[in-house]
């Protein structure tokens, strides 16, 4: 059985993994630092009832998965597991996993899954590094993926749901990939 690390249950994670759990297939671990807050409630995969509690321990509990209420700093943190997918919202996270490496000399295998309002992508260990820079810029810090809009209205008309769509896509990667199935090495998609 695979261990897979999720760095990052919010928007994209708390979707992914009950999908990767409900297969039975792997070894679960999820790490976030953050808790539950109501303003999460509307679009990442948690209630009411789950509002102070840390993400890990909501998800942990509900789809019996190992979690750490820890940020992803170090190479350290992510040795050891078979595929570390980012669903973090920042990009010093992604930066540490990019530098594992590409194609079959990666040291740890990755997965980077990404949404930001109508915009989503998936992107693995498998691109043409050249690519990487492309991927790697933007604003550091965090960012929602209901995009730049969010928290400034509580109009839900405008919430996003292409962090759910990439969800799924990244859960039919990963048993593609599990399967020994050839995968994607990049996918972009606008709604």
């Amino acid at each position: 059985m695979k261990r897979i690390l999720i760095v990052g249950v919010g928007g994209i994670g708390s979707y992914l993994v009950p999908m990767l759990a409900k297969t039975e297939q792997f070894n679960l671990w999820i790490a976030d630092p953050d808790i539950v807050e109501e303003k999460n409630i509307c679009c990442q995969n948690f209630d009411s009832d789950d509002i102070g509690l840390h993400k890990v321990t909501s998800l942990g509990v509900k789809h019996g998965v190992n979690g750490d209420k820890y940020e992803i700093l170090t190479e350290m943190q992510i040795k050891n597991y078979d595929l570390v997918i980012c669903c973090a919202d920042n990009l010093a996270v992604r930066r540490l996993i990019y530098s594992q490496g590409f194609g079959d000399d990666c040291k740890t295998k990755w997965l980077d899954l990404r949404a930001q309002g109508r915009n989503g992508a998936l992107i693995s260990y498998m691109i043409d590094p050249k690519l990487s820079n492309t991927f790697l810029t933007g604003p550091d810090g965090s960012f929602s993926c209901q995009g730049e809009d969010f928290g400034r209205t509580k109009d839900k008309s405008k919430i996003h749901w292409t962090h759910v769509a990439i969800a799924g896509i990244g859960a039919q990667w990963v048993m593609r990939w599990n399967n020994g199935e050839q995968t994607h090495d990049k996918m972009v998609i606008n709604v």
